[in-house]
């Protein structure tokens, strides 16, 4: 009888132990980690190789929009947009992301307005018919067709590089060019360029 006391206690208590970490699982479950990770500094020089880094593109953001908001061009807060931007170099790299951060930097001076890019404009479109074609909307809500604002300036550039390697080093020069064109003149209004170089011994 005492054998078969035990027993049951020795399950209840198991069922206990189940049951109370069933309950520890739903309200905090465990994350496992196969490595350690860290966060670091986003602003911190990046040396891992000498390809197009995070580096590169804050140093290439910092001294476009410095050099457009020295020039005092952007008077009355003019509107801009963001055309091509060419990647000529022989590695993969988003200069969309390049240009993003130009764009937020200057948005953020309060000195100038952007416009939807070539790239955007499809989605302005599509957006405007869909209010005042689909008739779900009413017509005093709706955003009127023939009312955006144009561009008077618009900003173009590229991305090129020259990579020379020996057994023993390699030596990437990378050069990045943005131009102001005025939209209706046709007359680059400002001009400038970002020149990195960046060698490895092996």
């Amino acid at each position: 009888m005492k054998t078969l006391q035990r027993t049951t206690l020795l399950l209840a208590a198991a069922a206990g132990a189940f049951a109370l970490a069933g309950c520890q699982n739903l309200s905090s479950p465990v994350v496992r980690f196969d490595r350690q990770v860290n966060y670091g500094d986003a602003k911190a020089v990046e040396l891992v190789t000498n390809e197009f880094g995070s580096t590169d593109l804050q140093m290439i953001a910092e001294k476009m929009t410095g050099s457009l908001l020295e020039t005092g061009i952007f008077q009355g807060r003019p509107t801009v947009t963001i055309s091509t931007v060419r990647n000529k170099t022989s590695e993969y790299i988003d200069t969309t992301n390049v240009m993003n951060s130009i764009q937020t930097a200057l948005v953020k001076s309060g000195k100038v307005r952007f416009v939807r890019s070539i790239r955007e404009m499809q989605a302005g479109v599509d957006e405007l018919q869909r209010q005042n074609q689909s008739g779900l909307y009413k017509q005093s809500s709706t955003a009127k067709l023939g009312n955006m604002t144009a561009a008077k300036y618009q900003m173009e550039g590229e991305l090129t590089s020259i990579v020379k390697q020996s057994a023993s080093t390699k030596d990437v020069y990378y050069k990045f060019t943005l131009k102001l064109f005025d939209v209706e003149e046709g007359t680059i209004e400002w001009q400038d360029e970002k020149e990195i170089r960046k060698t490895s011994k092996r």
